[in-house]
């Protein structure tokens, strides 16, 4: 099994007398310069000129400055914008204040996996990544509580990457929960797979047909929404707090038997793992990212397009009506910081 580590094991010391850039104040990047800044580290937030985001960190008592100059004066630096921007804004902000002895980090090996950056090699470079958005890492941290973590040292220049690394996760809440020790290989082909395959591409693909089926087969919208979308949570939830096999506990025997009776026709094991697989060697071979990149660098067009046709789709439109008018409208845990 590889390595664990825990609260005991990290030593937030460390991080004593260092500044913490972050750059980037969006879902993850607002967590973790307020949790740091509440676990006593000293951390500034880097952002462009005009982000909707500046008065924010200045409101929550953040000295914000420019990347390049947050760059210039972290002794660590985070790096949490968009994957797909971040090798343009290291290259042209962060780069040249790479100082030796340095620390460069990422929640995500996207960039560093598949060559976006390349770091000097007296700098230490690692990954501390919470396995939670980011109001979940701000939410269980301000109650005594943390997020499950990776973390990975890609570049030990100082000999101490793993200790200022486990002293991050620590000042984030991480080492509450539990950090688990991986490479940022393994992490960025296995977050892309998990992403793409099952929680968010396979997912809400399952759901859309579902949803569709059952109004097909001229069922209300509302029941089908509630049927296949709205009670996917309470599953997920069942299953995080006590594995499959207490979710099936949970459930009805009835849903437990179609469970195994009827998961396998609509994804045949071979067939969807099969399938699986090729999602898998374009991520291992850098096809995805190259695709991506160039997406983004041509203006997002398919990117566009399928977003505006899912706002569209009578599921979300439903959804939205149910949502509205429920008790839970205004219970909203999603996080809209932007960077």
């Amino acid at each position: 099994m590889a390595n664990m580590f825990y609260e005991k094991d990290c030593n937030i010391q460390v991080l004593d007398g260092k500044t913490v850039a972050i750059i980037g104040y969006g879902s993850q990047g607002h967590a973790h310069a307020l949790n740091l800044k509440d676990s006593g580290v000293n951390v500034v937030v880097g952002l462009r000129k005009g982000s909707k985001s500046w008065p924010k960190a200045e409101k929550d008592g953040f000295t914000v400055m420019t990347v390049a100059e947050a760059a210039k004066a972290g002794d660590i630096v985070m790096i949490l914008i968009n994957d797909e921007v971040q090798g343009e804004v290291y290259a042209a902000e962060i780069a040249p204040h790479l100082t030796t002895g340095k620390a460069l980090a990422f929640a995500h090996g996207f960039a560093i996996r598949f060559k976006q950056i390349t770091p000097p090699a007296d700098v230490d470079v690692f990954l501390a990544a919470p396995k939670g958005p980011g109001h979940t890492v701000r939410g269980q941290y301000m109650a005594g509580k943390g997020v499950p973590s990776l973390v990975a040292v890609e570049q030990n220049a100082t000999g101490k990457a793993m200790d200022i690394a486990l002293a991050y996760i620590a000042g984030i809440g991480g080492g509450r929960a539990g950090v688990l020790e991986t490479t940022m290989t393994e992490e960025t082909e296995t977050d892309l797979f998990g992403e793409q395959t099952v929680l968010c591409g396979g997912v809400v693909d399952l759901m859309r047909c579902g949803f569709e089926v059952l109004v097909e087969a001229g069922y209300s919208p509302e029941s089908a929404y509630f049927e296949c979308i709205h009670e996917l949570k309470l599953i997920i939830d069942l299953v995080n707090k006590a594995g499959i096999a207490g979710m099936n506990y949970s459930v009805s025997d009835t849903a437990e038997y179609g469970e195994y009776v009827s998961g396998p026709r609509v994804l045949p094991a071979e067939e969807t793992k099969e399938r699986m697989r090729a999602v898998l060697a374009d991520i291992q071979s850098g096809k995805f990212a190259e695709n991506w990149i160039k997406e983004h660098k041509a203006g997002r067009p398919l990117f566009n397009e399928r977003r505006a046709a899912l706002e569209k789709h009578p599921m979300e439109i439903v959804g939205k009506e149910l949502r509205e008018n429920m008790l839970w409208k205004n219970d909203s845990d999603l996080d809209t910081a932007s960077n």
